[in-house]
């Protein structure tokens, strides 16, 4: 199973794009997290894209719904790990959408440096569309 990171679903929505997520992974492998949800959902400015968008990631299997106390903490140890071996994690809910696919031992499918810096640090197993 795979969790389609925010940058990569970015390139999905992207008007007039002619990316294809199916090229890097089968529709039915695909699960989302709330906080991916939350990103994607938080850039959109037309109302209908917005309202078509959230029906689709809201249609995904959802993993670590509801988020736990438990996901926050490995997010925090994520990040905590990365800055002791020098790397900089620029966002803090990167470390919580990886938390919720090591939990669940997903593919992070990713366009974003920071899942490659967590994945060194960790269990975390990524895939880049780079």
């Amino acid at each position: 199973m795979v969790l389609v990171d925010t940058s990569v679903w970015v390139e999905v929505f992207r008007k007039g794009a002619e990316f294809r997520l199916d090229t890097f992974v089968e529709f039915d492998e695909i699960v989302t997290c709330l906080p991916v949800v939350h990103e994607v959902l938080q850039g959109f400015h037309d109302q209908r894209a917005f309202a078509l968008a959230r029906d689709a990631m809201l249609a995904l299997p959802i993993v670590e719904s509801p988020l736990r106390r438990e996901v926050f903490l490995e997010a925090t140890d994520l990040f905590r790990r990365a800055r002791r071996s020098g790397r900089t994690i620029r966002s803090g809910v990167d470390c919580l959408i990886a938390a919720c696919a090591i939990r669940n031992a997903l593919t992070v499918l990713h366009r974003d440096r920071d899942y490659d810096g967590l994945s060194e640090v960790s269990g975390l197993v990524v895939r880049s569309i780079r």
